[in-house]
């Protein structure tokens, strides 16, 4: 039976209350998860929140002292925690064979306080997975539209001299061969998005449209890719949601186009997936919530989608 690994994300946050939370719904076998953790979190926890894990999953210890558990509280110690949990869910995946990776949240400011400076978790998969020029995209899944992120943690002032035509090929192929190896789809049908309002309106409103999103999607239509747009994103995304079938996946320009109306529509079943690795990544897409970490509040619904589709995965 292929194994999936599940870090425990920041030590600090909700992590490890939806990993048990969301361990605990699914009940899976005991030899299909392999969880890069600590004992004493995972005992903290069980006993703050009155929960049990239900399997005895082997566990890759990552030393983390107890008297630093704080939930509710960034540190440096939980940024590092965080990190060498990844850093060992990466080398454990390509050393076992492991075909899929779950990570709870982890806190990137508490990483930098711990000295190791990442935009996400997508960056530093990528630093340790990649190989023969591969690039890590971020894609998140959802029951009723899918959405690929362009740009990812970048200013907004940057953001346009960003959309460049040879980036939106790479990243539409990579997108394309992601999706037929996840969803196992022949001839994915993909919609882009527009950068400026109303698709820039012959470029009364901007030229990025003219000048380098319908050039990249012409030139991939003559590859053979099934790629449409550039449409404005107002109406783009609820055409989506309303026929699921309409397309497999949009290409946001950037974050913030992408994720709105994911998070709003979709929050609890979303799921944050790296691509274009040989390993599959999965992830909620939420972050750490240190406002409500050790309340047995959290919600593990997106946790528990990141799951099935890691397990799934093959």
């Amino acid at each position: 039976m292929t194994k999936t690994i599940v870090t425990l994300g920041d030590p600090n946050g909700i992590s490890p209350e939806i990993t048990i939370k969301a361990l605990n719904f699914l009940d899976l076998p005991q030899d299909k998860i392999v969880l890069i953790a600590n004992k004493d979190i995972i005992s903290f926890y069980e006993n703050k929140l009155k929960i049990s894990l239900k399997n005895n999953y082997d566990i890759i210890e990552i030393p983390y002292k107890k008297e630093e558990i704080l939930p509710g509280k960034e540190t440096k110690e939980a940024g590092e925690f965080a990190y060498q949990a990844l850093i060992k869910a990466c080398e454990t995946a390509v050393n076992t064979g492991i075909h899929s990776i779950v990570t709870a949240p982890l806190s990137k400011n508490a990483m930098k306080m711990a000295g190791h400076n990442y935009s996400g978790q997508t960056e530093i998969l990528e630093k340790y997975l990649a190989h023969s020029n591969q690039k890590a995209e971020m894609l998140f899944v959802c029951n009723k539209f899918n959405v690929l992120l362009l740009t990812r943690h970048i200013a907004v002032k940057d953001i346009a001299s960003k959309i460049k035509k040879d980036i939106i090929i790479s990243k539409a192929e990579r997108l394309t061969e992601a999706l037929k190896l996840i969803f196992k789809t022949e001839n994915p049908s993909i919609a882009i998005c527009a950068l400026n309002p109303h698709a820039g309106e012959n470029g009364m409103f901007g030229n990025e449209e003219i000048n380098e999103i319908i050039p990249a999607i012409k030139e991939l239509q003559s590859k053979g890719i099934n790629i449409k747009g550039p449409f404005p994103s107002d109406t783009l995304f609820s055409d989506c949601y309303s026929d699921r079938s309409k397309y497999d996946c949009c290409i946001a320009m950037y974050h913030d186009q992408g994720l709105i109306p994911i998070k709003l529509l979709e929050r609890n079943n979303c799921v944050n997936t790296t691509i274009g690795l040989d390993i599959l990544r999965t992830s909620p897409a939420h972050g750490t919530a240190f406002d409500i970490a050790g309340k047995n509040i959290a919600n593990p619904s997106s946790m528990i989608s990141a799951i099935k589709l890691a397990v799934n995965y093959e």
